[in-house]
């Protein structure tokens, strides 16, 4: 079927996409780390709900291949565990290690094991960002 889109997509309202937008959950964000992934989160004060996913994977990791992969694979398990993540919030994932040997249940299982510490961390960074508003505006 040309032209028809995949069921799973990743629309772009769900996505970071700028770099300016990475740079500012990096540098501000709270982080969570698992044995794979440092996950940085950050509150959004736009009013939108829906969480947004980043996915960094440097060069160390591997070839093309083996970075895209490890993009894909995350970006299933952020799918995967829409229960995890809380709405406003911004994740920027960064593979630490190459995970071209996990498979995406492994992958979920990860992030399913550090869930109570994402979503404590993910109401602090709504907080935090819901404090910041009402400074945000011109007075």
């Amino acid at each position: 079927m040309a032209g028809a889109r995949p069921v799973g997509r990743f629309p772009k309202t769900q996505r970071i996409r700028k770099r300016l937008e990475f740079r500012v959950v990096q540098d501000s964000g709270l982080r969570v780390s698992t044995s794979h992934f440092v996950l940085l989160l950050l509150g959004r004060a736009d009013g939108e709900e829906n969480p947004r996913l980043g996915v960094v994977a440097s060069r160390k990791l591997g070839n093309a291949v083996v970075r895209n992969r490890g993009k894909r694979l995350v970006r299933e398990a952020f799918r995967a565990t829409r229960d995890v993540w809380m709405p406003g919030i911004d994740v920027v994932v960064i593979v630490r290690r190459p995970i071209t040997e996990l498979k995406l249940e492994q992958i979920v299982a990860e992030l399913r094991g550090v869930s109570p510490l994402i979503k404590r961390r993910g109401a602090e960074a709504r907080v935090r960002a819901e404090r910041a508003l009402p400074n945000a505006g011109p007075s």
